[in-house]
């Protein structure tokens, strides 16, 4: 069986009756299989996913199915699905079945999408390689010897290595974008407050924000279109219309696109990915597109504002894992404080720890204001700036990642240098715009070259429509 890269086409093969949904299943359980060495899954459901077939395979034959009925989709270990295990591949969490769904989730089994199984994933999200998983790292399918990137690594290697049409990650800081860059998928960042993120394991409230990694732009804007909108058990949600993203993708007009100037001129750049991203450039305005090349001058302010403020989100979020309402405990301890202590350090991982106590420190009397408040102040300077370029620009243009995925264990002892990773993704999540990661060929090596874009808040059909048009 071909590999399917949209839903199209996989939907009209069924129509001919050329394919079933059972065969569909069969074929993705065979390449799990196949590539189990890639580590992307932390559990295949084998049973719900073949009951689910069987249920939308009726309604197919019937005519009453969903619009993503046919989409076989795997969901990142952080987003909760009524009566399976969800761990945010964490030991702290090791064996915790959900007791409800998603929004997400519910959304997805709304329009017959078919649940295949949870995705690896770096520990509660907070990684940028997916090294940081209880299960271990996700290997990436172009060179096993490298990251996948994370956070959601094992979504983007499941699409990347046919194991799934398409997967649901989260993306803190560049956790859907990074992964899909580093391996040659389709990364959408919606908005903030366009998807629902209840039932989504929380790392940072006011930065996560669910997306899918797709080979195809149409099943970016359908999925998008499907999940986006109110939910009365989110209130960070917008009422804002959800226009029917999948049928705006053909609109005429030219974008006039801001490049950083400084992005591209940064020295951590690799110069393979710099030539992909300059002859990207050259095609846009081939297309009719106008590139202006501005500056930026808070790109060094963007990693150090971003961790602060995800650091000190995730120590109030991850204090509920104590040992006592649920999760790992330790059965040895004599005592409530010592239950406390360890319970959190046996449960969570170095990464997670390393976090938590920075976040911890930030918040803490005498140093509240000196971090925490003055990194709230620099990101509304960043909020300010990226809202006026988009008042003269409809999207803004930046590499995705410094660098191809680089190989596992080679910068994983050195935090900084994990950190900086994020150097050109954090952007989007600091002032909640959204963002998109698109594929740009291979390098010399092999390796997938990406580019991102950056658009307007809540104008993701122009970003959705810009993106279909280039990859076209």
């Amino acid at each position: 069986m071909k590999k399917y890269n949209s839903l199209a086409e996989i939907q009209a093969l069924i129509a001919q009756q050329k394919l079933s949904l059972a065969d569909l299943l069969e074929y993705y359980f065979q390449q799990i299989e196949e590539f189990k060495h890639l580590n992307a899954f932390n559990e295949v459901f084998f049973l719900s996913a073949k009951k689910q077939a069987e249920v939308v395979q009726a309604k197919i034959n019937n005519q009453t199915a969903g619009k993503l009925a046919g989409m076989v989709i795997g969901i990142k270990d952080n987003i909760c699905y009524k009566d399976h295990l969800v761990t945010a591949s964490s030991r702290m969490l090791e064996n915790f079945t959900a007791p409800y769904s998603a929004t997400v989730v519910e959304r997805l089994l709304a329009e017959d999408a078919i649940i295949i199984g949870r995705l690896n994933c770096d520990e509660f999200a907070m990684g940028g390689s997916n090294e940081t998983s209880y299960f271990g790292p996700v290997r990436n399918a172009a060179d096993q010897e490298r990251v996948s990137g994370g956070s959601s690594g094992g979504s983007a290697v499941a699409v990347q290595a046919d194991m799934c049409l398409a997967a649901l990650g989260t993306d803190t800081g560049g956790s859907v974008r990074q992964p899909a860059a580093f391996c040659g998928c389709i990364g959408l960042k919606p908005t903030y407050g366009r998807i629902s993120r209840y039932g989504v394991i929380a790392y940072a409230s006011s930065f996560d924000q669910v997306g899918p990694i797709t080979a195809s732009v149409t099943d970016a804007a359908l999925l998008l279109e499907v999940l986006a909108g109110t939910d009365a058990y989110d209130s960070t949600v917008s009422p804002e219309p959800v226009p029917a993203y999948s049928q705006l993708l053909d609109q005429p007009g030219k974008q006039k696109i801001a490049v950083l100037k400084e992005t591209l001129d940064s020295k951590a750049l690799d110069p393979e990915m710099k030539a992909a991203i300059l002859q990207a450039i050259e095609k846009l305005k081939a297309d009719g597109h106008e590139i202006a090349y501005v500056s930026f001058d808070l790109l060094d302010y963007l990693v150090p504002a971003y961790y602060v403020l995800t650091a000190a989100e995730a120590s109030s979020n991850l204090s509920r894992y104590d040992g006592v309402h649920y999760g790992y405990r330790n059965t040895a301890a004599k005592n409530l404080n010592s239950l406390y202590k360890l319970s959190r350090a046996e449960g969570f991982g170095p990464e997670v720890k390393r976090r938590v106590l920075l976040g911890t420190f930030i918040l803490s009397a005498g140093y509240y204001d000196a971090y925490y408040q003055k990194a709230q102040k620099v990101r509304r300077l960043i909020k300010d700036k990226v809202e006026t370029l988009l008042t003269d620009h409809d999207a803004i243009l930046l590499p995705v990642t410094p660098t191809p995925a680089f190989k596992i264990g080679e910068n994983i002892k050195d935090p900084l240098v994990m950190y900086m990773e994020d150097i050109f993704t954090v952007l989007a999540n600091l002032t909640g715009t959204p963002a998109i990661a698109l594929p740009l060929g291979n390098n010399n090596e092999g390796l997938p070259l990406s580019v991102q874009l950056i658009g307007r808040h809540f104008a993701e059909d122009a970003l959705l429509n810009l993106s279909n048009s280039f990859l076209k």
